[in-house]
This record gives C-alpha cells, structure tokens and sequence, in this order.
C-alpha cells in the first residue's frame, strides 16, 4: 500500500522529502511540473490529476494551505468518496477546526480514518525533520498516523478529538504574533533610548523576556534585515483569524492577543504588496516608530 502526498510547496516539499525514504509515496501538487521535479529528484511517481485514485493508495496526507483548498480536494473534487473501507487522510496543514470536525464526520461515515496534524516550526524544521506536529483524532486514527508523521517531526503532541490539532495550531500562531509584535516594540523603544536592538535582544534572551520571536525571528530574520523566515504574513493572518473566531465562538474575553491580530492586520494594510514575510511586523514598527534594528544604520 502506499501514500498520496498532496501539496508540494514551501513545507510540503522539504516534508515529503523525509517522508518519501521511508514510505512508498505518490506525489501531487496543482503544480504538476513541481511535482514532476520531485518525482525525478526522489524516484517516486507524480499524478497530474486526483480524478483517478492511483492503484494501492490507502493513505492521503494533505500539506494545503486552508481548509477551502482542503474541502475542494476532498469533497468538491470527490477524493474522499474514492478512498477505500480502511483509509486514513492526515491534514498537515492549517485548516479550520469547525471544518476539520465535519470532514471528520463524512470520512468516518465511509470507513474512513480522519487526523488533523498540523505543524509548528516553519521551512528550517521541516527541512531538519525536527517539526512539532499536534495529532487531533479519535485515539486509534491518531495511533495509525504516528508511524506517517514520525520522520517528519521531532515532538508528536496528541492534542485530543478531531479539530482540536488545528485549534491547537492556531492558538500556538496567536501567541507567537503577540510576541513577535510585543518584542517590536521592546526593541524600538530600546533603540530610541541608545540600546543597540542586538544587545537588548540578548537581555531578554537571558532573562524572563525570551520567547522563540527573540531567541530566532529577530536575530535571524529580522535583524539582518532579511525578513526572510519563509512563513507569509497572510498565513500568519488567517491563523490568528481561525484563533480568534475559537475564542468568540467560546464567548472569551482576548483583549491582549486581539491587539496583536490588529497590528498584524495593520502592518499588512500599511506595508501593502505581494509575499510579505510575516516577520515584517517588525518592520512596520520601524515605520511607525522611525527606528531602524540595524546597527549599522546608526
């Protein structure tokens, strides 16, 4: 039996790379010269279409960017309705729990095994097979997608029923927003004051300020200027719309992480234009505040 690996982009490429040495994999992507490329490179074979289930495909991991794409593939494309008694599909994307618990359903209708599994950890983890994955399902559905999931990640969190892996996911993204958007402001208010944004950065790295936006994002990403973690500014944006949607859906006051959403949201109106870097919250606070991170611009 084998697997059929949806979505070869930023993260699904690097990902089916792990995953295809130790699975017999059959790669798609809406790209099919993409996929093409990764067939030739991994020696696994490429469908250019989904209309025909390949022969032997029992499992389906999708790396797809919303739960739209995901619903078009599986409902409105009609792949759920091919996959035989016993099947399993694993959602590694960020989808939205709301449809990931109705997906659940109609596959659970037709025999059919249903996780949501997505990641933490962007292009670098995915690259180094050190991802955090957070497993929502019924108990035996997430113990048959641990042994797909392994390679590809370093810590396999069973997070609770289907949908609960995606709320996860979204509610992790909030909080790292908050602090990239926290952290900006630290910083360029250090700046202004004369402390140079590298030293302060190591501050907060050494005292109870750290969090992963100023142990990696800055010093990586944002204080080279290179803006360049490889996760987009709109994904970023749709998972903090996803968490909070959960929190109103609960009826839960969120005044701190509903700040972070608005400057998010602003930055992306104020910096405009196409593939924005979501560490660029920063530079929108350099904008706002006339402050450059750069020690070498003064």
């Amino acid at each position: 039996m084998s697997t059929l690996f949806v979505g070869l982009g930023r993260m699904g490429a690097p990902m089916v790379r792990r995953y295809a040495g130790d699975h017999d994999t059959v790669l798609y992507d809406v790209d099919h010269a993409v996929a093409s490329a990764l067939a030739d490179e991994l020696g696994s074979p490429a469908v250019a279409s989904l209309e025909e289930l390949p022969a032997g495909v029992d499992t389906v991991i999708l790396m797809l960017p919303s739960s739209a794409v995901v619903e078009s593939v599986l409902v409105a494309g009609g792949l759920l309705t091919r996959l035989p008694s016993g099947s399993l599909v694993i959602d590694m994307g960020s989808s939205e729990p709301g449809s990931t618990r109705r997906l659940a359903e109609a596959a659970r209708a037709r025999n059919v095994g249903y996780v949501d599994a997505p990641v933490s950890g962007g292009v670098a983890k995915a690259v180094t097979g050190e991802l955090s994955i957070m497993l929502g399902g019924t108990e035996a559905d997430r113990a048959r997608a641990r042994p797909h999931v392994r390679a590809l990640g370093g810590k396999v969190l069973d997070v609770g029923p289907p949908g609960a892996g995606h709320a996860a996911k979204a509610l992790n993204n909030l909080l790292s927003a908050a602090n990239l958007a926290a952290a900006a402001e630290v910083l360029t208010v250090a700046r202004k004051f004369g402390i140079q944004a590298e030293v302060m950065v190591d501050v907060l790295n050494a005292s109870t300020g750290r969090s992963q936006a100023t142990e990696v994002k800055y010093p990586k990403h944002v204080l080279t200027g290179g803006y360049d973690s490889g996760f987009a500014m709109d994904l970023m944006i749709k998972d903090l719309g996803i968490a909070v949607a959960l929190a109103r859906e609960e009826g839960l006051s969120t005044p701190v992480t509903d700040a972070a959403v608005q400057s998010a949201t602003r930055a992306r109106e104020v910096l405009g234009g196409a593939g924005l870097d979501h560490t660029e919250v920063a530079r929108y606070y350099e904008s706002v505040n006339q402050v450059s991170l750069r020690a070498t611009d003064g």
